[in-house]
C-alpha cells in the first residue's frame, strides 16, 4: 500500500510514539477493505507500539479503521481509506494517539481536558477536499486529548447511502452526537467556542489584554503572512489576527504558477505559510473576524466578539471571497446543491447532473474535473463567448459529457425544499427561457473583496469595494496599509500577493520609523 520512500519517512516520525496503540480494523470482502487493511498491516510493521486488531465489532462501518490509545483510552476512526488529503490526518491521529505533544495552546488544552460530557463527532469529508483536513484535524486533536471525546472520518463518496440519508451535498459536513454541527471550514476556536460557552469568554479577555502592537495584520493569506514575515524581520512586534490562516489558498487543488515550484497544492502552501511566519515572535490570533478600525491614541481594531486591538500601524489583507450569482434559490440551498468547490464537493454529486455558471478558467477547469466524476456538466457563461485559455476550451470541448452555452443568463436555482433538483436560464439573445434538471450548481464567476467591515470607515474604498492603495501599500487612513485580493491591485494571484504584502510592511515600517519614532533592530 505505501512505497518504500513514505515508509521510511513514517518510520522515522513514528519513533515519537511514546505508548501502544491498537489500529482495530472492521472489513468486508470489498476492495477498499483490502486497501485498508494492507494500509494498517504497514503501519504496525513500522512501530512496535503499532498492533492490528481485525473485525473488533461487527456493527462498525466497513472499512474502517480505529486508532485506539490502550493507555489514554482515546479513539479516533477513519470509515473509509484516509490516503489523498486525508493521509495527513491519519499520521498526526497516530502520533498524538501514541503520545506525541500535540502543541494545543496551554488555554486550549486547559478547555478541552475540562470538558465532562461524551462528545461524538462525525465529520464527512471527500478525499480529494482541499478544507477538510483542516477540520477532521482539529477534530482528532479533540479526541486524542479527552477520552469523553470521539470523532470519526467518513468518506462520502464511499458512504453514498449515509449522505442520500443526511441529505449531505457540502463537504466538511459535521455531526455531534447525531446532529449537524457545522458545514464548511472550522478551526479548532471556533469548535471550541461553540463546544464551551466560556471558551469565547476567556478568547476575548486573553486578546483584551494584548500590549499594542507596532504592525497588525488583519488577514492570513499570502499578502497577510508575507507582511507579517517582513514586519517581524524587522524586529517590530507583530501580530496577525485573521478568521482562517490560508485563507483562499487553502482551498485551491493545484498551483503551477508559483515561481520556482513547478507544482504544489493550497494546503501544502499554507502550511509553509505557516511555518514561517511561526519561525518570528508573531502572535498569530486565528479564528478571529475583524469589525472596525478606527483612529484614536491609536489605531484601534474591533473584533466581531467584542475584543479590542490596538497597533502603531495596520496592514489589511483580507482577501477575497467567490462571487455568489445573486438568483433566487442560490442562499436557500447552498450547501444542500450549490457550491463553489467543485474540487471538495465534486465526489458527493458522482453519477449526476451538474451545472458550472461561469465560462472564465475557474468555470471550464471545475467543468474538466467534474467531467471525470458527473454524469454529465452544462456550462452556462453570460457573455458571447469564453473567457477561458483556449487550452482549457478546447479540453472541455473534447469531453463527450460538457455542453457550454454561451449568452446564457442564470434566472433561479429551484429544489424541493431539502436539495437543488433544477436551474433556470434564459438565451440572452433571444429571451427565450430555458430549464435544467440537475442536482447541483457550482458557481464560479469571480472574486468579491472581503471589505464590507471598512465601510463607513475613513479607508476609501472603490466602487467595487476594493480598497486604494498607493505603490507602497498605503491608504488614505494615516498608518493603515493593504495588500493582495482586497486592494486595486490589477492582478489576483498569489505570488503577487505576496509582494503586495512585503510592500505594505516595508511602507508600515517606514512610517513608522518617520511618523511614529518606533524604535527598531533591523
Amino acid at each position: 500500500m505505501l512505497d518504500a520512500q513514505i515508509k521510511g519517512q513514517l518510520k522515522e516520525h513514528f519513533k515519537n510514539i511514546k505508548s501502544p496503540i491498537e489500529l482495530r480494523v472492521a472489513l468486508d470482502n470489498s476492495k477498499k477493505s483490502n486497501e485498508l487493511n494492507s494500509l494498517a498491516q504497514d503501519l504496525a510493521s513500522l512501530s512496535n507500539e503499532i498492533s492490528v486488531v481485525e473485525n473488533y465489532d461487527m456493527n462498525a462501518r466497513r472499512p474502517s479503521l480505529v486508532i485506539s490509545s490502550t493507555d489514554a483510552n482515546t479513539q479516533i476512526s477513519f470509515a473509509g481509506v484516509p490516503m489523498g488529503h486525508e493521509f495527513t490526518s491519519l499520521v498526526l491521529a497516530l502520533l498524538h494517539s501514541g503520545g506525541h505533544e500535540t502543541k494545543l495552546d496551554p488555554d486550549e488544552l486547559e478547555t478541552i481536558t475540562g470538558i465532562d460530557t461524551p462528545l461524538n463527532f462525525e465529520v464527512y469529508v471527500s478525499l480529494s477536499c482541499q478544507t477538510c483536513p483542516q477540520v477532521v484535524q482539529a477534530l482528532n486533536v479533540l479526541a486524542a486529548s479527552n477520552p469523553l471525546i470521539t470523532t470519526t472520518m467518513i468518506d462520502g463518496a464511499l458512504f453514498q447511502e449515509e449522505v442520500e440519508q443526511r441529505n449531505i451535498m457540502a463537504v466538511p459536513s459535521v455531526y455531534l452526537n447525531g446532529e449537524l454541527f457545522s458545514q464548511g471550514a472550522v478551526g479548532l476556536s471556533d469548535i471550541l467556542k461553540k463546544i464551551d460557552s466560556n471558551s469565547a469568554q476567556k478568547s476575548v479577555e486573553k486578546i483584551n489584554k494584548k500590549a499594542p502592537f507596532d504592525v497588525l495584520v488583519v488577514g492570513g493569506g499570502p499578502a497577510g503572512a508575507s507582511a507579517a514575515v517582513y514586519s517581524a524581520r524587522k524586529g517590530l512586534n507583530t501580530g496577525v489576527v485573521a478568521e482562517r490562516f490560508g485563507g483562499q489558498v487553502a482551498d485551491t487543488m493545484s498551483i503551477e504558477n508559483f515561481i520556482s515550484v513547478q507544482e504544489t497544492e493550497g494546503p501544502k502552501l499554507v502550511s509553509q505559510l505557516e511555518q514561517h511566519v511561526k519561525q518570528y515572535d508573531v502572535d498569530v490570533m486565528d479564528g478571529n473576524r475583524v469589525a472596525k478600525i478606527a483612529r484614536n491614541e491609536f489605531l484601534d481594531i474591533e473584533l466581531e466578539n467584542g475584543a479590542k486591538l490596538q497597533a502603531k500601524s495596520v496592514v489589511i489583507s483580507t482577501g477575497a471571497r467567490w462571487r455568489n450569482v445573486n438568483v433566487p434559490g442560490e442562499q436557500e440551498y447552498k450547501g444542500r446543491g450549490v457550491a463553489y468547490c467543485p474540487h471538495c464537493d465534486g465526489p458527493l454529486f458522482k453519477g449526476k447532473p451538474v451545472a458550472v455558471i461561469g465560462g472564465g478558467n475557474s468555470g471550464i477547469e471545475a467543468a474538466i474535473d467534474l467531467a471525470n466524476i458527473v454524469e454529465h456538466v452544462t456550462v452556462l457563461e453570460f457573455a458571447n463567448e469564453l473567457k477561458a485559455d483556449q487550452v482549457l476550451i478546447d479540453k472541455a470541448n473534447s469531453l463527450s459529457n460538457i455542453t457550454i452555452y454561451t449568452n446564457a443568463q442564470t434566472t433561479e436555482i429551484i429544489g424541493d425544499s431539502n436539495k437543488v433538483t433544477g436551474l433556470k436560464y434564459s438565451d440572452r439573445m433571444t429571451d427565450e427561457a430555458h430549464s435544467l434538471n440537475i442536482a447541483g450548481v457550482f458557481v464560479q464567476i469571480g472574486l468579491v473583496p472581503n471589505s464590507e467591515w471598512l465601510k463607513g470607515s475613513e479607508v476609501n474604498l472603490t466602487q467595487f469595494g476594493e480598497i486604494e492603495i498607493d505603490n507602497k501599500g498605503s491608504t488614505n487612513m494615516p498608518g493603515v496599509f493593504a495588500a493582495g485580493d482586497v486592494t486595486t491591485a490589477p492582478y489576483k494571484q498569489i505570488v503577487i500577493a505576496l509582494g503586495s504584502g512585503a510592500t505594505a510592511s516595508l511602507g508600515a515600517f517606514e512610517y513608522l520609523i518617520r511618523e511614529e519614532g518606533t524604535a527598531t533592530a533591523a
